[in-house]
């Protein structure tokens, strides 16, 4: 058995790509998973799977019968660990100020290595995630923007308190 963490890019984010959570936990259990829990209404879920489930499959599934088609990451609960590590940005006091980018594969993250940050703002990539602080909140960085374009489908970001949710749903 092993446990997964999915993240879905783009969805209930204003009036596209709109998808209610009890709809994705019931097509995941259809899909095989277990103990499915999501975490608030931005494509976050959490579950177990005897078999492996692949992000392509779930991506699938999804666009069929819920009708909407977005890109799905998929990490084990041990990937999952790795990105929730620390990371190297000591300026973390405020979760929501920190955004975490997460992709596929390392290749897709590597390539985010470039991004140029501005005044307060910290940028490292590991081989399991980006991070950026964002002192002045994630809606007024640049380099936020950037990244989320060089990421573009293949990859996802949320905040550092929804990173340390999902890990503990994920660990638990």
């Amino acid at each position: 058995m092993t446990r997964y963490v999915a993240l879905w890019r783009g969805i209930n984010v204003g009036k596209a790509k709109r998808l209610a959570m009890a709809d994705l936990k019931a097509l995941l259990t259809e899909l095989g998973a277990t103990n499915v829990s999501t975490l608030l209404n931005s494509g976050n879920a959490v579950f177990d799977a005897k078999k492996k489930l692949s992000a392509d499959k779930i991506r699938a599934a999804v666009a069929e019968k819920l009708g909407v088609d977005a890109a799905v990451i998929l990490k084990t609960a041990a990937d999952w660990a790795a990105v929730a590590s620390p990371h190297g940005i000591a300026e973390a006091d405020d979760p929501s100020r920190l955004l975490v980018a997460v992709t596929a594969d390392t290749a897709s993250l590597q390539a985010a290595a470039g991004i140029a940050t501005q005044g307060e703002e910290r940028f490292v990539v590991t081989e399991h995630a980006a991070y950026l602080w964002c002192a002045h909140g994630i809606l007024q960085s640049k380099a936020g923007v950037a990244l989320l374009k060089k990421l573009g489908e293949g990859g996802t970001t949320r905040n550092w308190a929804t990173v340390e949710k999902l890990n503990a749903l994920a660990q638990a």
